[in-house]
């Protein structure tokens, strides 16, 4: 991964890019409002009566199995996607398809950007800014800014043909925030990032929700969404099935019950069905040397099952009782798979 440097999106840098509206001592204005939004093709119901609304400063972390809506979702709200019923807002006005504002306002990578391979970097962020009316004065600054903010200054005159996914995502992102939108939507934005490269990653788009933009971000990282989003919503079968702070997710409802991971010291052959066959163990998933499950909070009758994996020749090289968090919060709604 080239080298970045610290990914501070302050005013004094470019002229471009307007004072914070939203922060710590600052009030957040209601950007974008959905209420009951439906997107059907024909039978198959993508989106189902979706509402929610979102200020300045929101961070949402979209998450669910594939097929649940996400993309769809985010896909409706950019004005790319008619909508069957319902109602998108920004700012209070109603948006649409075809909505010349609202494509100025909203800004949309989706998980695999649309680019011009024969261009090199710069040509193609030129091209971008013409098409949205940035003044010649604007563009180079604005181009060599976010170029630095997605590592990709080194690449500017490079074809975008050899550049690797990885980077191509990032020049994707960097198109996305080129005009300088208010909501940003991005579909599976981490992927083909390193560690170092979702670590920077994860900071831009903090500085991002800090600046009192509002941001929407679908992923299946969910560690790294705990870190940067302000909220959370879970969708299976296109409905939001859970919504609200990422501590109001995480905690979710106590049923006495947690998340075991049990690390063995050797394959076992029948894991999954000796475990399931134990009293009260419930949702098992075993990998070769790792098992999750789901079992009492108590110590005491941890202590017992993990009694009990020993009595029966387990061998059992970790136990413990996973921390609460979206991972967790995840497993609770029986919802199984994460893209």
């Amino acid at each position: 991964m080239e080298k970045g440097s610290t990914l501070d999106v302050s005013q004094d840098t470019v002229s471009t890019l307007p004072a914070p509206t939203a922060g710590p001592d600052r009030p957040s204005a209601e950007l974008l409002a959905l209420d009951r939004v439906r997107v059907a093709f024909e039978k198959l119901v993508a989106v189902r009566d979706v509402s929610f609304t979102l200020r300045g400063g929101s961070l949402l972390g979209l998450i669910g199995p594939n097929g649940a809506g996400k993309t769809t979702l985010l896909r409706a709200i950019a004005s790319l996607q008619p909508i069957s019923s319902g109602t998108i807002s920004v700012l209070g006005e109603r948006i649409h398809p075809g909505h010349e504002e609202a494509a100025r306002m909203i800004g949309f990578t989706p998980d695999v950007p649309p680019l011009y391979d024969r261009l090199t970097v710069k040509q193609f962020l030129h091209f971008i800014a013409a098409g949205y009316g940035l003044t010649a004065e604007d563009t180079g600054p604005a181009i060599g800014f976010w170029l630095e903010k997605v590592w990709l200054t080194d690449k500017a005159n490079q074809k975008i043909k050899g550049l690797s996914r990885g980077m191509k995502q990032r020049l994707g992102i960097a198109r996305t925030l080129l005009p300088n939108p208010q909501i940003i939507l991005l579909d599976e934005p981490a992927a083909g990032l390193d560690p170092a490269g979702r670590a920077q990653f994860r900071k831009l788009l903090s500085d991002l929700r800090d600046q009192g933009k509002t941001l929407i971000v679908s992923s299946h990282i969910l560690s790294d969404m705990e870190e940067y989003c302000t909220h959370i919503a879970i969708m299976s079968h296109g409905s939001i099935v859970q919504f609200g702070t990422v501590q109001q997710i995480s905690a979710g409802v106590d049923d006495g019950r947690c998340t075991y991971t049990i690390v063995l010291a050797e394959p076992v052959t029948g894991i999954a069905q000796l475990l399931e066959e134990l009293p009260e163990v419930s949702d098992v998933n075993a990998e070769r040397l790792q098992v999750t499950l789901r079992y009492s909070h108590d110590r005491a009758r941890a202590a017992q099952l993990l009694a009990m994996l020993v009595q029966r020749g387990v061998p059992v090289a970790g136990f413990s009782a996973n921390a609460a968090g979206l991972e967790e919060a995840y497993l609770r709604t029986g919802i199984r798979q994460v893209d």
